[in-house]
């Protein structure tokens, strides 16, 4: 045993965790496909689901494909190195769920992460963002606010029209009809929320408040405002939709609708374990629910 142990020192030789789990038929390793890994979203998510994986003794590989062409090749390079499951973050941007029906057929187990499952045999973990649309427009319209523009994300994520769809029902509510003029087009980057709050001061009378569909153009669009001279929320009210760490210290702080990111993470990672360990079949769909933060950004409008 001593020459044994001597050995391993002068070999510097770990076990091999791939070969040894293999054994047991199983890697032990999770494959993880986002749109981006800058996105503060999805980077809190995919921390979220590496920490309860390695509580488990799983191990995550993560990649980004930004387009469905981008996808495929990716999906191949996990699949290739033998992952046990996958992780599939906004699996119906430029419907790349398509690639993932084959991999479904063969018997790997796959969560969605932010979109529903719909007719796809796979679970899913996302937020009500139809519920999370509604909070925030519904938060305005409370405080008085009837002319409210909204920056949209990206047309092709799932959640940019479920949040429109939740403005557009509180707007219902209140027996009002959102403005087409005040429907401004964003891709989830800052600089997209300062140009859309830019087009927006181009008639300024003409709204008093903005909900951004994320807490990055909420914060262009308040620069935007600040570089026009105006207050916030003295002059126009915003609100976002995130809650990532950087909406608190926006000035002034950001009124915002959280996800619970950190439980999507979690629960995500869990229930692809527990379907890998165990053999479970039946997908599980778990749908978060959104709250709302108020914080300085939001008033009543000025008299």
């Amino acid at each position: 045993m001593d020459r044994v142990n001597a050995a391993i020192l002068e070999l510097d030789y770990r076990p091999n965790a791939i070969a040894r789990s293999m054994v047991r038929g199983i890697t032990r390793t999770l494959g993880c496909i986002s749109p981006s890994l800058t996105d503060p979203v999805f980077t809190q998510i995919i921390e979220s689901a590496q920490k309860e994986a390695r509580r488990q003794g799983f191990f995550i590989l993560t990649g980004s494909a930004s387009t469905g062409d981008e996808f495929l090749p990716l999906l191949d390079e996990l699949l290739n190195r033998r992952v046990d499951g996958l992780i599939i973050i906004n699996a119906k941007d430029d419907k790349r769920e398509q690639y993932l029906q084959p991999v479904v057929k063969a018997g790997t187990p796959i969560i969605y992460i932010k979109n529903s499952a719909g007719n796809d045999p796979v679970s899913s973990v996302y937020c009500d963002d139809i519920l999370g649309g509604y909070l925030a427009t519904k938060h305005l319209l409370d405080l008085g606010h009837q002319q409210i523009a909204i920056l949209l994300g990206r047309e092709n994520e799932q959640c940019t029209g479920e949040r429109l769809e939740g403005y557009t029902k509180a707007f219902r509510e209140f027996g009002l009809t959102p403005r087409e003029d005040l429907i401004q087009k964003g891709d989830w980057s800052p600089e997209s929320g300062n140009q859309a709050a830019v087009q927006l001061l181009q008639e300024p009378d003409s709204f008093s408040a903005i909900f951004a569909q994320n807490d990055r153009m909420a914060a262009g669009a308040i620069q935007a405002l600040h570089q026009a001279g105006y207050q916030v929320p003295e002059d126009y009210s915003v609100v976002g939709y995130d809650n990532i760490p950087l909406a608190a210290l926006i000035n002034p702080p950001l009124t915002t609708v959280e996800q619970p990111l950190d439980d999507i993470g979690q629960q995500a990672a869990s229930i692809l374990i527990r379907s890998i360990l165990k053999g479970v079949s039946e997908p599980i769909e778990i749908c978060a629910e959104p709250h709302l933060i108020i914080r300085d950004s939001s008033t009543n409008p000025v008299a």
